[in-house]
């Protein structure tokens, strides 16, 4: 499913509520001190799309990155802080792939490198709130995360030459994404979406300094979207 698809099943989701009395002109208020507990939990089912940011030593082809839409799924604990901000850890797994296609080289078995991710993602977020109006809260977060790839390949002995792509076991990471809460009649429900930034250079290099699949990368750095649909 395309995150184009998501969106306009959303949309008709949300729309449908706005011809009640949920969201229309004169709602019913639902779950009104929903939001002035201490503590609260949750969780969140979503899509991701994972994406590389690559940084050269020496100007060339770059190298082609087809990405696919993974999947998302986790837990939510919420900390009210006071009225407007909370503060939020959503660990969650992550599974994603990443296609890595070099231009330069001839062979079609060589040319295509496939990254596999199965990550535990731990990402600690600040959410500020607007105003409640009626059974709508737009709200704004951002936070530091680290993510443990299980699938890393970081203390194989082989490298591409092998046919393996290694990348570190652990990376750092910020957040900054929007979303709404609707309160709804039995629940919360707050679909959002979230950018996150890798800091840190996630290459293994090759045995070889001058491999044709790791030799002129100078960083090799995570951007990746969530959009996770979240239930409290």
């Amino acid at each position: 499913m395309q995150f184009k698809s998501i969106f306009i099943l959303l949309f008709i989701t949300l729309n449908s509520f706005g011809q009640g009395g949920t969201f229309g002109k004169d709602p019913i208020i639902q779950q009104e001190n929903f939001d002035k507990q201490r503590v609260h939990w949750g969780y969140f089912l979503g899509f991701s799309s994972y994406n590389y940011q690559f940084n050269y030593l020496t100007v060339g082809k770059d190298i082609e990155l087809k990405t696919s839409t993974g999947f998302n799924v986790g837990l939510v604990g919420n900390l009210r802080l006071n009225e407007f901000l909370d503060l939020r850890f959503e660990p969650g797994f992550y599974a994603t792939q990443r296609n890595l296609v070099y231009p330069d080289i001839a062979n079609s078995v060589d040319k295509l490198r496939e990254v596999k991710a199965a990550n535990l993602h731990f990402p600690l977020l600040l959410k500020y709130s607007a105003l409640r109006t009626g059974n709508v809260r737009p709200y704004l977060l951002g936070g530091v995360s680290s993510t443990l790839n299980l699938g890393s390949n970081e203390k194989a002995p082989d490298d591409n030459f092998s046919d393996r792509f290694r990348v570190k076991t652990w990376t750092q990471n910020y957040e900054i994404g929007f979303g709404l809460d609707l309160y709804l009649e039995y629940f919360k429900f707050s679909p959002s979406i979230r950018g996150v930034f890798g800091m840190n250079d996630e290459l293994i290099r090759d045995n070889d300094p001058n491999s044709p699949w790791t030799g002129n990368i100078q960083s090799m750095k995570t951007r990746a979207v969530f959009i996770n649909f979240t239930f409290h």
